[in-house]
C-alpha cells in the first residue's frame, strides 16, 4: 500500500505531540503537517492530496467540525476530543472514526487497521461485486466469483460507504453502506449493537456490559444508541 497522507491539528500542544509520536510509529503515514490551528490547514487542502486527518474538536477560530465540512474532499477523518457529546454530529460528517481522549496507544492501533483496511478496499473497490440472493451472497473478486454463506459471516463492520465482511477464514467487501446492507431481506438476521458494527445472534459467546463477545473471541462494542438491540440477542 502506498504512504498515506495525513495532516494533525489540535490546539493543545501535549495532545498534538502524542498524536505525532503515535502516528510516527507507522512508517505508512507520511505527515504533511501539524497545526495548533484549523484555519492554518486550509491552504495545505489546496497543495497537497490529504488521505487523512486527526482532528481535535474543540479549538479556537474554527472547531474540528466547521473544518470538516470545508474539506470534505479528505476521504478519512478521525476525531480525536473530549467531548464525547460531539459522536452523533461527527459521523453525520463521513467520520471513520472517533476517539475520546486521553488517547491511549492501543486505541490509536485500532484506528490505524481501521484506516488501512478502509485503503485497501477503496483501492479494490472496483474488483467486487455482490449478487446477493438466497442464503448465499457471490462477491466478485478479480475474475472469479466467490460464494459465502450468510450462516457463516461473524460480522459485518463499516467502513464509511464499504461494508467489510468478515468470517472465519477471510474477509471480503462489497461497496455498500452497512446501513443499507442490513436492509435487505437475506441480512434480516444481523442485528445492529454499533454504529460500525452487526452481528449475528448465533455468534453470540457472552454479553458483557459495553461490548459483545463472539464465539471466535472478537471483542465488539456496544453502542449506546443501539442497547435497545440486545434484546434481540436473547
Amino acid at each position: 500500500m502506498k504512504h498515506i497522507n495525513c495532516i494533525i491539528i489540535d490546539d493543545d500542544e501535549i495532545d498534538r505531540l502524542t498524536v505525532t509520536s503515535f502516528v510516527k510509529k507507522h512508517p505508512i503515514f507520511k505527515i504533511v503537517g501539524v497545526f495548533e490551528d484549523a484555519t492554518e490547514a486550509i491552504s495545505v487542502l489546496q497543495e497537497e492530496q490529504i488521505d487523512v486527518m486527526f482532528l481535535d474538536i474543540d479549538m479556537p477560530e474554527m472547531s474540528g467540525i466547521e473544518f470538516r465540512k470545508i474539506a470534505k474532499s479528505v476521504p478519512i477523518c478521525i476525531f480525536i476530543t473530549s467531548h464525547p457529546e460531539f459522536a452523533v454530529e461527527s459521523f453525520e460528517l463521513d467520520t471513520l472514526d472517533f476517539i475520546v481522549k486521553p488517547l491511549k496507544y492501543e486505541r490509536f492501533k485500532q484506528t490505524v487497521t481501521r484506516i488501512e483496511d478502509y485503503m485497501e478496499l477503496k483501492e479494490k473497490a472496483s474488483l467486487f461485486e455482490a449478487n446477493i440472493g438466497g442464503d448465499i451472497i457471490y462477491i466478485k473478486e478479480g475474475t472469479e466469483q466467490v460464494k459465502i454463506k450468510l450462516h457463516d459471516i461473524l460480522y459485518l463492520e463499516a467502513l464509511k460507504d464499504y461494508t467489510k465482511i468478515v468470517t472465519e477464514n477471510k474477509n471480503y467487501c462489497v461497496l455498500s453502506s452497512l446501513g443499507l446492507l442490513i436492509k435487505e431481506s437475506n441480512f434480516s438476521a444481523f442485528i445492529r449493537i454499533h454504529r460500525s458494527y452487526a452481528i449475528q445472534k448465533h455468534y453470540v459467546s457472552r454479553i458483557l456490559s459495553n461490548d459483545i463477545m463472539l464465539q471466535n473471541d472478537s471483542i465488539l462494542p456496544i453502542g449506546r444508541s443501539f442497547r435497545d438491540n440486545l434484546i434481540l440477542l436473547q
